[in-house]
């Protein structure tokens, strides 16, 4: 005896596979299996994007505290202005006159000349002067001065 497969079964049978295989096959990030909604995006990311990139901006223009500058950023000063140095700060005198503010540790490196300067000591103009360590040490303008700054500094 055998059994007959209707037709019925067979096609229905079919149609089965064929959408079980669509539902499979979807494309992650599609419009029918989104990643992120659109709500989301707009209430909770993008508020939090703007609110990232405003601190930011407020940090980079409120000139307070100390700035740090991973290439060499000119810094116009005037009499009496001192520049403090954090460690591994490089500085050259590009205009008017300014003194060395040193520790009893040492001053600061003079890489142009090879040796240390002390302080009270008249800053050099276009000398590459390095600050070892960031404990005060830096620079006191005697009139306006044009600096060029490398690392972090702070101006007092």
């Amino acid at each position: 005896m055998k059994k007959r497969i209707s037709k019925t079964k067979i096609v229905a049978a079919v149609l089965c596979l064929a959408s079980a295989f669509t539902v499979v096959l979807a494309e992650p990030g599609g419009t029918d299996d989104p990643l992120i909604s659109k709500s989301y995006i707009e209430n909770v990311l993008m508020p939090q994007i703007k609110e990232y990139v405003e601190t930011k901006i407020s940090q980079v223009n409120s000139g307070g505290g100390t700035q740090t500058a991973s290439s060499f950023k000119v810094v116009n000063m005037t009499s009496g202005q001192k520049l403090i140095c954090d460690a591994g700060a490089e500085l050259i005198l590009r205009m008017g006159s300014a003194d060395i503010i040193a520790t009893e540790k040492g001053g600061l490196a003079d890489t142009t000349a090879g040796f240390d300067l002390a302080n009270g000591t008249q800053m050099p103009s276009n000398h590459l002067l390095i600050v070892p360590v960031a404990d005060g040490r830096g620079m006191v303008a005697k009139n306006d001065v044009i600096v060029m700054v490398k690392g972090g500094y702070t101006i007092k």
